[in-house]
């Protein structure tokens, strides 16, 4: 299909991509997820995924649109003026695109999951995803009230990590529980230290760790199937960890001790 050219604001494409880019949550209706520049444009065709449609900046159409448009439906080309109207960044980029969000049924409830319960920061939300990547947890899953997690600042903050992961939104405590993994949940004040449980190969896996709300922590639900509490070793006396670096040391500590186990 060749390039299709948009050169009005008033154009009703011009104004779908616009409201999709400004909605958070209008992929949870048409399944369509909307994200923004090179980097994970790139990473969403390093993992097989094509896009439905593809956005470039019509100066750009000669030098990049080769590279391209073997990986979308539909190719849209328009002025930088329009891309900076679509743009949620500071600076608008050269390229935005969509592709159709597939989930699968449910969760798998024989692999490790990780939990985001009711995280509201879309900066700590996608740096968990992220993690959980580069540590091999493939399964999250959040729980009602966490923010959207193909929200443009959670999707930009996970730089592409939402590509491998499978995502499961809005998912109950008490079905997660269900699942019967060990649950790992971190404390500030209760439970043992994490450093005393790693070497020792006494964290599980598979397992479920939960992270809970920047302000009041895990949801009360979690604690009735016994969780785990894990703490943090803190001698510089810090009060707490932001959520997202208490989360990278907890999934890290857990991956080396599957890597010891295994």
């Amino acid at each position: 299909m060749p390039p299709k050219h948009i050169s009005s604001k008033d154009n009703a494409i011009y104004k779908r991509i616009r409201l999709a880019l400004r909605d958070n949550t209008s992929y949870r209706g048409n399944q369509l997820v909307w994200f923004e520049g090179e980097h994970l444009c790139k990473a969403a065709v390093e993992h097989g995924l094509r896009f439905k449609e593809l956005v470039l900046l019509d100066t750009k159409l000669e030098t990049e649109a080769f590279n391209w448009l073997d990986h979308t439906d539909q190719l849209l080309t328009m002025t930088a003026h329009l891309m900076e109207g679509l743009s949620q960044l500071p600076s608008s980029s050269w390229l935005l695109a969509s592709i159709e969000r597939v989930e699968t049924i449910r969760p798998d409830p024989l692999q490790s999951v990780v939990v985001l319960d009711q995280i509201q920061d879309p900066g700590n939300a996608g740096s968990i995803l992220r993690c959980a990547a580069a540590f091999g947890f493939n399964q999250i899953v959040t729980t009602p009230g966490t923010v959207s997690i193909w929200s443009q600042k959670v999707v930009r903050a996970a730089m592409g990590s939402h590509f491998g992961l499978n995502l499961f939104e809005s998912v109950q405590v008490e079905d997660v529980l269900a699942f019967g993994l060990p649950v790992l949940v971190t404390d500030v004040h209760q439970g043992t230290f994490l450093h005393e449980r790693t070497g020792q190969s006494s964290l599980p896996w598979p397992c479920a760790w939960v992270f809970g709300h920047e302000g009041h922590g895990i949801s009360e639900g979690w604690m009735a199937n016994n969780a785990q509490r894990i703490r943090i070793v803190q001698p510089g006396g810090q009060e707490s960890l932001n959520v997202a670096a208490a989360a990278a040391i907890c999934l890290h500590a857990s991956v080396v001790e599957r890597i010891e186990k295994f």
